[in-house]
């Protein structure tokens, strides 16, 4: 009897099978993401070890390295997923007819930016916390994201006053002041659960607003 191959079966029965096992690949490496991730939150990036995660994870030590070469390579990863989210929030203005006030689009991008982080606080939390020194690379990575943020919101800056939003002003350094009230308020929304998002979002928009809105 001869046995069945992969490629004896017809082609919709081999795409399905190739579709389950990516599918199996992926929920196994997210498995292994959040054995991790709990791990590194317990017990600290520099004091966790790869046999920790295995454990965590119920898996054989041989199955992580399908997936990662290290813990390293994992932080990597739980670092890109955490600055994607980030990304994804970083719009900008519509100004075509029927679009909505341009303040309110604003509010809308600074709550989805400020909810990014608590969609996942024990991501943001062990990220902002452990990210800063582990490796060059990361570093250039972080230093890499804040500098395409700021650039973001002084490239806003300079559109908001070409449209009469906000008057003229030294968008590079005003930027780099936003972000650090930014980066200070997501601090609050980690650590205070309670705290509501759309009220944080006005406060921050109206005191980053307060000094460049062209009076009437």
């Amino acid at each position: 009897m001869t046995a069945t191959t992969t490629e004896d079966l017809p082609a919709e029965d081999r795409d399905g099978r190739s579709l389950r096992a990516a599918q199996k690949r992926k929920r196994r490496r997210r498995t292994v993401l959040d054995a991790a991730l709990r791990v590194f939150s317990d017990k600290g990036y520099h004091q966790t070890r790869v046999a920790d995660i295995i454990e965590e994870a119920s898996i054989a030590r041989g199955t992580f390295y399908l997936y990662f070469d290290s813990k390293n390579a994992i932080f990597h990863e739980l670092l890109d997923l955490l600055l994607e989210r980030i990304h994804e929030n970083m719009v900008g203005v519509d100004l075509s007819p029927g679009a909505p006030a341009v303040r309110d689009q604003i509010l809308d991008t600074v709550r989805n930016i400020l909810a990014s982080f608590r969609e996942d606080p024990a991501l943001a939390k062990f990220v902002l916390r452990e990210a800063v020194g582990i490796d060059e690379t990361i570093d250039e990575k972080l230093d890499g994201f804040y500098r395409q943020l700021h650039d973001w919101l002084s490239m806003s800056l300079a559109n908001g006053h070409a449209i009469g939003f906000i008057r003229a002003l030294d968008t590079e350094s005003v930027a780099w002041l936003i972000l650090g009230s930014v980066k200070q308020l997501v601090q609050r929304v980690l650590e205070e659960e309670e705290l509501d998002l759309d009220h944080l979002s006005r406060v921050l928009l109206d005191f980053n607003l307060q000094g460049i809105m062209v009076s009437d």
